[in-house]
């Protein structure tokens, strides 16, 4: 049926690598197929009038928490799905409850999962669970090989390897963007760290604080955090009780967060798991030096081991703060990783990887 309207599942959009991905491949597939919708809570914020926008009526459900936004969603699938058979799901978040529904209406789904499932499958019940229902889906989409790895073991399936389709041009371009900021120090003698992502525990930007606390006597140093979330609030309070409030500061994110990379002397990520970090990708197109804790999933894979990045033991601060030290010693030998680094970024290119999502919808279209 090559009229199928395709549909695109994310109930809450918010601001981080997933919501770019889920941007990249909705203009993708809208100069491809003739219908596609996103069904969400914040449709607000798609600007592509060729995409249709399945929403609530009423703003009220665009502020609620991602448990309300899964439930409305669902119950907006299962509107649609009583009105026509004639729909194919592409499922980036609740997939549990998107295959379930999709099950009883007979419709093709796709899922994609981006992140690892260290935390959210580790309870026996939960994994047996997951297990039976990630069978009922007609495929799964990973975008590591890491994860690949993981899903299939622990599932028992066979995943879509799709890495993040990356626009190097795009960033390349929007970094060169002028903005008025004046925190980072432009001195041999100041260290300008970067980090941005959620303010949440998978995130984990506390432990960066915890080993620059040991740093804030030896090293002039600046640390920039970029995003917004619950740990806002406590993440300010250490920063306050810890006399680091002229070292460090937290922006709410930026659309376009390259000028501040740009700026930037060294990103770290700390995150206690992930998918494939858009964001170290993007401190590779700047040539930004990079240290990443070793989280499941993907840190590893792109710093290739370390020999594009230094990686630090996950949730360890003691050993982030051994990291920036040798890091601080060996500028020059980790600007040389970056270069390399680079050059080691075809296998993310946007238009490969954009072609794999056509090839597997074009199985059930």
């Amino acid at each position: 049926m090559k009229n199928k309207e395709i549909i695109i599942f994310m109930p809450s959009i918010e601001k981080g690598g997933v919501e770019k991905n889920l941007f990249i491949i909705s203009d993708h597939l809208c100069k491809v197929y003739k219908k596609i919708s996103i069904l969400t809570t914040n449709g607000s914020i798609i600007k592509n009038k060729k995409i249709k926008i399945i929403t609530p009526i009423s703003n009220f459900w665009s502020k609620q928490s991602r448990f309300l936004k899964y439930i409305i969603c669902i119950y907006l699938l299962m509107k649609k799905s009583f009105s026509t058979r004639k729909i194919i799901v592409l499922s980036f978040q609740a997939n549990l409850s998107a295959i379930i529904l999709c099950q009883l209406f007979n419709i093709k789904i796709i899922i994609r999962a981006n992140s690892s499932s260290t935390l959210w499958a580790k309870n026996k019940i939960k994994l047996f669970i997951f297990k039976i229902l990630f069978k009922l889906s007609n495929d799964i989409i990973v975008n590591s090989l890491d994860l690949k790895k993981e899903f299939d073991a622990k599932f028992n399936v066979n995943s879509n390897l799709i890495y993040n389709p990356l626009n190097k041009n795009e960033i390349l371009k929007k970094s060169n963007k002028k903005i008025k900021f004046n925190f980072f120090e432009n001195s041999k003698k100041t260290i300008n760290i970067i980090n941005i992502g959620r303010l949440t525990e998978q995130k984990n930007q506390i432990i960066i604080l915890k080993a620059l606390k040991s740093l804030n006597k030896s090293i002039k140093f600046k640390f920039l955090i970029m995003g917004s979330g619950k740990l806002k609030v406590s993440l300010q309070k250490y920063i306050r009780n810890n006399g680091l409030n002229s070292s460090v500061k937290i922006i709410n994110y930026h659309k376009n967060p390259y000028p501040f990379i740009k700026k930037s002397d060294l990103f770290i990520l700390s995150s206690k798991y992930e998918g494939l970090p858009n964001v170290l990708l993007e401190a590779q197109v700047l040539k930004k030096p990079i240290i990443s804790s070793d989280c499941p999933t993907g840190p590893k894979e792109i710093l290739e081991n370390g020999r594009y990045g230094l990686i630090f033991k996950n949730d360890n601060y003691k050993d982030l703060l051994k990291k920036i030290k040798h890091f601080l010693k060996n500028k020059k030998k980790h600007q040389k990783k970056t270069t390399k680094a680079k050059k080691n970024l075809s296998k993310y290119d946007l238009k490969r990887n954009l072609k794999k999502y056509t090839h597997i919808i074009n199985k059930y279209i």
